[in-house]
């Protein structure tokens, strides 16, 4: 049975910083690109960040230069590392894997964790 499962929301101050975590299972994550999506209440899921199987990056322009997303084969995890937080990027965080099947395309998701930026 394919999961992901992300972990380290919570809240934070403005200007503070957050890690999280998101661990595979059931998935060899070294044939997946990886990618952080985030949900605000009320907006619609937006990529924010993905890391191909080559470990190439992508940011969405509103947070290059504050996150970085890693991973780590080995464990089977993906991070993202927030920094410089701001009380826009409130949202429910989720992780995704997709990969680009012979028949059809592989796609899981984690069931997202809440990150809450606020004084």
């Amino acid at each position: 049975q394919e999961q992901l499962v992300e972990s380290g929301g919570g809240l934070v101050q403005p200007g503070g910083s957050l890690r999280v975590s998101c661990v595979g299972s059931g998935l060899a994550f070294s044939v997946y690109d990886l990618g952080w999506y985030r949900q605000a209440l009320g907006k619609q899921r937006e990529l924010v960040a993905s890391i191909t199987t080559g470990g190439r990056t992508n940011y969405v322009d509103s947070v290059k230069g504050r996150f970085t997303t890693s991973r780590d084969n080995a464990k089977n995890t993906v991070y993202l590392q927030m920094n410089n937080l701001k009380p826009e990027d409130t949202a429910v965080y989720y992780c995704n894997a997709h990969r680009i099947g012979p028949v059809y395309d592989y796609d899981y998701w984690g069931q997202g964790t809440q990150v809450t930026v606020s004084s």
